[in-house]
């Protein structure tokens, strides 16, 4: 397959004011979409309109203005939806027939980040081949339609309200949250209008944090990717568990009633649990970072499961390649494609809350037949770029670490697929033995 120029395993993405992330270089991103969409129009109509939302760093102004410029010289029309998770952004798209949907976010990464994501008419990640497409557009020179042709662009009435009742729609009718009181964290990003209304609308008691955003405090010390605020405000307040989303709402960290962390490896299993308490499980996808732990634990229960590469686009692929419905990443990212065509943090929170419903189970209580290896995990910030794979002496180190685990453990070294690091991952059953490991190989990469 043709390599990729600036298309990452989700969309564009770096720092705001450095190549990509730069007025000129969005703008041009949205004539090339825009030119590329206008060829692949499904509305046959000439006039495609694609919908933009974004999170809550301040740099989202300066994209989406660049974005809509873009679009416009193309010829194409866009609707603007305001701060909204990038999930929602996938279902308005579909919802309403538009041609494409984009999102102007870095997900978890630290304000000062941002990037471009694009979903097709049907809510999915754009395939590869489109992806390519309109990078091959980037590299001709813009000519703007003419004046009768200009883009247009409006404000999408209602969006919050919208999405806030297709997520409800996705937890059992027979069902509410009575009686349950949930610590909902925000991570001062896209769903802090959205995230504490659906559970409270279905019936629990909400104590939402991490839903002040000032364009400079997304994911700061908040939300998934720091979820000790969660666990201190669930202990504080005696709530049942608490939920954690990131900065644009696709992924989902949870927290028992003790404060302790149940990850994206933990709630995974315990949706195909509930699945298979309602009927039979074909089988499910991880990664190749999934605790081995619960791919034993599948075994056992006779689901079948599939290691894709890190990143929920490839975990999809697989799912859509067997026919399953669930997969997931230990980071939180979550699919149940009988629900939403895109991993979706707060439709993920909502079918694990109805499997606590469904078997009375408090959330600690779900976990006493899985036992998760120790997995260590160390990330390298390196330069971009960097060819670690013909590092002699991390190649040696790799072969003595699998030597020494002798089959009873795993490791893992991989590049990010969003930022200038190496994650170097140890997994065996001696939780000492791991970090020694891991560090012995993170300390051989330049």
């Amino acid at each position: 397959m043709t390599k990729r120029k600036y298309f990452g395993t989700d969309g564009i993405r770096g720092k705001v004011g450095q190549s990509p992330i730069t007025p000129d270089f969005v703008m041009r991103l949205g004539y090339a979409a825009g030119k590329v969409l206008a060829q692949h129009d499904a509305q046959g109509s000439g006039r495609p309109t694609v919908l933009i939302g974004k999170d809550t760093r301040v740099s989202g102004y300066m994209l989406e203005a660049a974005l809509e410029s873009g679009f416009a010289a193309a010829g194409v029309d866009v609707m603007l939806s305001g701060p909204m998770p990038t999930p929602a952004i996938a279902y308005l798209t579909r919802a309403l027939r538009l041609s494409a949907g984009v999102v102007i976010s870095a997900s978890h990464n630290p304000y000062d980040d941002n990037g471009i994501k694009f979903f097709s008419a049907q809510g999915t990640k754009l395939p590869d081949e489109v992806e390519l497409a309109i990078e091959a557009e980037l590299d001709r020179d813009m000519q703007c339609v003419s004046s009768d042709r200009l883009g247009k662009a409006k404000r999408l009435r209602d969006a919050n309200g919208r999405y806030i009742e297709f997520c409800k729609s996705t937890y059992p009718n027979e069902l509410d949250l009575r009686g349950l009181k949930i610590v909902v964290d925000c991570a001062h990003g896209a769903a802090y209008d959205i995230a504490p209304h659906v559970f409270h609308e279905l019936g629990a008691e909400v104590i939402a944090i991490g839903n002040q955003p000032n364009g400079f405090n997304i994911n700061d010390k908040v939300g998934a990717t720091a979820p000790e605020a969660l666990s201190l405000a669930v202990r504080a307040n005696h709530a049942d568990l608490g939920i954690a989303l990131d900065g644009d709402a696709d992924r989902l960290m949870m927290v028992d009633r003790f404060g302790k962390l149940v990850d994206g490896d933990q709630l995974l299993y315990l949706m195909v649990l509930d699945r298979l308490a309602q009927g039979p499980v074909a089988g499910a996808v991880g990664t190749l970072m999934t605790n081995m732990a619960v791919e034993l634990a599948f075994k056992d229960l006779g689901v079948n499961f599939v290691r894709a590469k890190v990143g929920d686009r490839y975990v999809l692929e697989q799912m859509q390649q067997h026919g399953y419905v669930l997969g997931g990443e230990g980071s939180g990212h979550l699919l149940c494609l009988d629900k939403h065509t895109t991993g979706d943090g707060i439709v993920s929170a909502l079918q694990v809350l109805s499997a606590l419903k469904r078997n009375g189970k408090s959330l600690d209580q779900c976990f006493d037949q899985l036992q998760l290896f120790p997995q260590v995990l160390i990330n390298v910030r390196v330069t971009a770029g960097l060819n670690w794979e013909s590092n002699a002496a991390l190649v040696a180190e790799k072969q003595r670490v699998e030597t020494v685990l002798a089959g009873k453990g795993r490791v893992l070294i991989r590049a990010s697929g969003t930022e200038p690091l190496i994650r170097v991952m140890v997994e065996t059953a001696d939780a000492e033995q791991a970090t020694s490991l891991a560090r012995s190989l993170a300390n051989c990469i330049n």
